[in-house]
């Protein structure tokens, strides 16, 4: 059979035809579509790449910062359990502190109660010793005593020192009241006489004398003339002996030794 050479080109011209039409309208569309499609693909993973990576950035920067956070919270816990110990132990030193503060406080008041206590009954037990002694006297005192005590004291009168006589010799004198001698009991007019004898001779002058009786003197005689006072009686070494007692006692309970008074060589005779 004959080969018809116009049907054959015509269906090779059909074929191309085809081809071309089919890779102008089928085949570049569909590559086209899987280009861009590979490419949103591409862009996708690139996108989901970078997002991850962020998310490991962000993760590794949680776990950094979650780090520092437990550091600082370890240093702040550190600081504050020192902070309470050291608090505690101040607290514990001033309260102990405090304590030893009023234990001292107190003992110092039990101790100065003690020593009041001791002194008020020290001073209580003289004044009783003295106050008996002195009314056991004052019961004991008769004339003949009391002119026994006279005749001491014009003697003490003329046997005065120059420091207290030109003392009370110029009271006496610069006075315009008369001196005034005290006695326990009323003394005698010839007692009168002697002692106001004695008070002219040793101030050499004509005094002017009153005799007044002081029953609270014990057995003794007092002259006083101007604000001076010249004195001598039983009372005066009761006094004397009382003072020089308590002095005793004082230094013996004093936290420190003290220099010990002089004891008056007179201690009967009192001038001021």
């Amino acid at each position: 059979m004959p080969i018809d050479w116009f049907t054959v080109a015509a269906q090779a011209l059909n074929f191309i035809i085809l081809v071309w039409l089919m890779k102008r309208f089928l085949y570049k569309p569909i590559l086209n579509a899987i280009d861009t499609r590979e490419k949103r693909i591409a862009a996708e993973l690139a996108n989901a790449d970078a997002k991850k990576s962020e998310a490991r950035d962000e993760r590794d920067e949680f776990q950094r910062k979650n780090q520092e956070f437990d550091q600082q919270r370890a240093t702040l816990l550190s600081q504050a359990t020192d902070q309470a110990n050291a608090e505690g132990e101040r607290l514990l030193d001033s309260a102990r502190t405090a304590a030893d503060a009023l234990s001292a406080k107190r003992l110092d008041g039990l101790q100065s109660e003690v020593k009041t206590l001791q002194q008020a009954l020290r001073q209580r037990t003289q004044e009783e010793v003295f106050a008996i002694t002195r009314k056991a006297l004052t019961d004991l005192a008769t004339t003949s005593l009391e002119e026994r005590i006279g005749e001491v004291f014009t003697r003490r009168l003329r046997a005065m020192d120059g420091q207290t006589k030109e003392g009370l010799a110029e009271a006496l004198t610069t006075s315009s009241e008369p001196a005034v001698v005290r006695s326990a009991l009323e003394l005698s007019a010839d007692q009168r006489a002697a002692i106001k004898a004695a008070l002219n001779e040793t101030f050499s002058a004509d005094l002017q004398v009153t005799f007044e009786t002081a029953p609270s003197l014990v057995s003794g005689i007092e002259l006083s003339a101007n604000g001076h006072k010249l004195a001598w009686s039983i009372a005066g070494y009761l006094d004397a002996l009382a003072k020089d007692i308590g002095q005793m006692v004082d230094q013996h309970t004093a936290p420190r030794p003290s220099t010990n008074s002089r004891i008056d060589s007179k201690p009967g005779v009192n001038s001021q």
